[in-house]
Formats: C-alpha cells, structure tokens, sequence
C-alpha cells in the first residue's frame, strides 16, 4: 500500500523538466516578480489595452511603462500588435491568465 508521502516522492523522481525549460520558466517568474509588472499584467487580464490605457490605470510615466512592457514581451508574457500609431497588449497564453487567477486567489483574497 502506498502513501501519500511514496507517491509525492515518485511524482518529484518522475520529473524530468529540462534545463531549457527551467530556464524559461525561471526568466517569466522573474518577469513577473516586479510589482509594476505584476499590477500591469493583472490589468490586462483576458482583454486587449493600448499603452496609453496602461499609463492612465497604472499612474506612471509612459516611458517607465514601455520598458516593463518590453521585458514582458520578450519573456513571452505578453503580446502586442500596432495599429496605425498605437500599440496594443494583451495575454496571449492561457497558462499566463491561470497563474495571474491563482496569485489572486491566494494573495488578493479577502481575509477572515
């Protein structure tokens, strides 16, 4: 009969996540580890807003925001597309939403 505790032990020993992948997922965690970015992330949410739309809700400069934006495009966070002179970002990984859902859940939920 096995445990709870055999079984957690062989689903560690079957993990076999490889280098790259770490890395990957090491360099979005880090992305994502700054609060600005995190509070952009959460405002983007499951829809599509301009840059300008970012800098109103967020209250910082738009330079300091195009920098964070472009950290996360690069990490695969977040994607963009032009339109005439504007830019648009939006969450384009569904992964992505379910982890910003799950950070909310359990750091935003309201206290007993």
């Amino acid at each position: 009969m096995a445990t709870k505790a055999g079984n957690a032990r062989a689903e560690v020993l079957e993990f076999s996540g490889r280098a790259e992948d770490i890395q990957e997922a090491s360099e979005a965690l880090k992305a994502m580890a700054h609060p600005l970015r995190l509070k952009i992330l959460c405002l983007v949410g499951h829809q599509e807003l301009m840059v300008q739309e970012i800098v109103e809700a967020v209250g910082t400069s738009q330079s300091n925001i195009s920098q964070h934006l472009a950290v996360m495009r690069e990490r695969g966070l977040l994607a963009s597309r032009k339109d005439a002179n504007k830019v648009y970002y939006r969450i384009d990984d569904p992964r992505i939403l379910r982890m910003i859902a799950m950070m909310r859940e359990v750091f935003c939920s309201a206290h007993a």
